[in-house]
């Protein structure tokens, strides 16, 4: 599904969509945003890339940040859910994760956590991209967010 019938399968619907994004910079924001009348489903989106930005616009807990990192399913969950409380949107979708170049044993370049709240609860998942360069890394995550959206339409 491209960004545009997923604006207009949420504008049939009467869904609402907001966005809390990391290491996409806004990317998915973007997507939508691209099309003609997005303005009927699309809230707002939050570039959190830092963690004091995750704490301060989403209320991610610190207690999340220390104890698991930024990438994370608990911070992606909180992220989503802090997105979809505070926008007021039927579904949010979250992404963090470390684009690269670069990563670590236990946090390898290309891994991405996503969260997607709505109306029957949040759900959380990470994707290990691989090192596919920053860009792809990107590009990929944005689009799996936007098919996270699609798969939790009503």
């Amino acid at each position: 599904m491209t960004p545009a019938e997923l604006i207009a399968a949420c504008t049939s619907r009467g869904v609402t969509v907001a966005t809390a994004e990391s290491c996409t910079g806004g990317m998915v924001a973007a997507a939508l945003t691209d099309v003609p009348g997005s303005s009927a489903v699309f809230l707002w989106g939050a570039v959190t890339y830092s963690n004091a930005a995750k704490r301060d616009m989403l209320g991610v807990s610190q207690v999340a940040l220390a104890d698991h990192g930024a990438v994370s399913e608990q911070v992606a969950r909180q992220m989503a859910e802090g997105a979809r409380a505070r926008s007021r949107a039927v579904l949010a979708v979250s992404i963090t994760g470390i684009a690269g170049p670069g990563g670590s044993e236990f946090k390898p370049e290309g891994r991405v956590c996503f969260g997607l709240a709505g109306p029957d609860g949040t759900t959380v998942e990470t994707v290990e991209f691989g090192a596919l360069g920053r860009y792809e890394v990107r590009r990929a995550a944005r689009d799996h967010a936007l098919e996270m959206l699609q798969a939790a339409l009503p």
